[in-house]
């Protein structure tokens, strides 16, 4: 089995296959009168298809075991999806490259507290991934006619190790 190191999700690491969404080195918009700050156009949302449209959903994830066994990812050709998590926790994000026979070898970020991703449209992904305890997340996807989900069984599941950190 080949074991993978989770990395930490940087914009410049992770823009090939989407958006991270933090404020970091952003500017923000100033409105409501001076006491918001507004955080502007942090991620595209993709939504192609026949009666598509925008959903905004809340999921509960329960939390993973680790080392991971990553056996399958899937994908959404249909639109993008974006996952911000409401508690200030880490998870894992693990994406995979495509090629004609398939998803290749995942690569493994492990978000910082207020992290979140959008993935890009038809971007091989794991499954929501929290760590330690159930996690809540705000996700904003594709809703609409057609099929917005394919997934992908690896023939061997990968090992996804996480980096020794106090708070993961």
């Amino acid at each position: 089995m080949k074991t993978i190191l989770a990395e930490p999700l940087t914009r410049a690491a992770f823009a090939e296959f989407g958006d991270v969404l933090d404020m970091d080195g952003e500017a923000p918009r100033i409105i409501n009168g001076g006491m918001t700050e507004r955080f502007h156009g942090l991620a595209k949302v993709e939504a192609a298809g026949e009666e598509a449209g925008v959903l905004v959903s809340i999921f509960r994830g329960q939390p993973y075991e680790f080392p991971l066994r990553l056996k399958m990812v899937e994908r959404h050709p249909l639109g993008s999806q974006a996952f911000m998590p409401l508690s200030p926790r880490p998870f894992l994000v693990a994406v995979c490259r495509d090629s004609p026979s398939g998803p290749l070898a995942p690569r493994a970020f492990l978000t910082r507290p207020g992290q979140g991703v959008n993935y890009r449209r038809n971007l091989w992904h794991a499954v929501l991934t929290p760590i330690v305890e159930a996690q809540d997340f705000l996700v904003v996807d594709r809703g609409g006619k057609g099929n917005n989900l394919e997934e992908h069984y690896f023939d061997e599941p990968y090992l996804i190790e996480l980096p020794k950190l106090s708070n993961a």
